[in-house]
């Protein structure tokens, strides 16, 4: 008999995501959707598939994915994002895993799209991050951004992808770039990490050269490219905000 496992999800504003993350999974006993602020259909669509939908202010992304890990029914969590899609040979994959663990964790390989396109290279190539464990043994950290499952014993990792759609257009991941760069500033500064404007510039530049180059990032196309411009971006302009953070005056805050 396998061990019956709750699947959380953070959510706002996925209605254009959630029912196809939620239609992948009928499979588990327990579907948990805890929603900051959402002001489309997100919670709507999460309960027509049967989810138990909480409400909460936003507390940051590892303490509100705690939250949903607490809410859940079961010690066997699977954490998905609302983007992210269960296939039917993963779930065979998790299902067989849960009949008799061997690890109190595992990691699950994942494939992501950009743009529409599977990234296959581009530091993307090894993601497989913490998704299922048994919360008795791991909890997420309580990272603003960034956030991950922690736990003492090593995890064991299912090599079935789970799917990442990612950013479909270029809008999409600017928008992600202002948000994620304004709360990884914020976590630098509170780390007491300095910086100047040539250290912040330089930094993008090594990005992309890693992603496009070491990570052998033009093997993904055009696509590849644009990806590794804008990632390079991103690093620079989280940066940029940890120098304006750190030279602001007290009558700016």
């Amino acid at each position: 008999m396998k061990h019956a496992v709750s699947a959380v999800i953070i959510t706002k504003n996925e209605e254009h995501n959630l029912g196809r993350c939620l239609a992948s999974l009928g499979w588990v006993d327990e579907i948990v959707v805890v929603d900051s602020g959402s002001t489309d259909a997100t919670m709507t669509i999460a309960r027509s598939y049967g989810a138990k939908v909480l409400e909460t202010p936003w507390l940051g992304f590892g303490k509100t994915k705690q939250l949903a890990v607490d809410s859940a029914s079961n010690d066997w969590v699977l954490s998905i994002d609302a983007d992210e899609e269960i296939t039917e040979t993963l779930r065979r994959g998790i299902e067989s895993k849960l009949v008799n663990p061997g690890k109190q964790g595992y990691r699950i390989a994942r494939r992501s799209y950009y743009l529409d396109r599977p990234i296959r290279f581009s530091g993307w190539r090894s993601d497989a991050p913490l998704r299922l464990f048994n919360r008795k043994h791991g909890r997420f950290n309580e990272k603003i951004v960034h956030e991950s499952v922690e736990m003492a014993s090593k995890p064991g990792l299912i090599k079935v992808h789970m799917l990442h759609y990612t950013f479909p257009s270029i809008s999409t991941h600017l928008a992600k770039i202002d948000s994620y760069s304004a709360l990884g500033a914020r976590q630098l500064l509170e780390k007491g990490k300095k910086v100047n404007l040539a250290l912040a510039c330089l930094r993008g530049v090594v990005k992309f050269n890693k992603m496009y180059f070491l990570k052998l990032g033009f093997l993904d196309g055009k696509e590849g490219f644009v990806l590794a411009v804008i990632s390079s971006f991103g690093v620079t302009l989280k940066y940029l905000r940890l120098w304006e953070l750190i030279h602001k005056g007290p009558h700016d805050e």
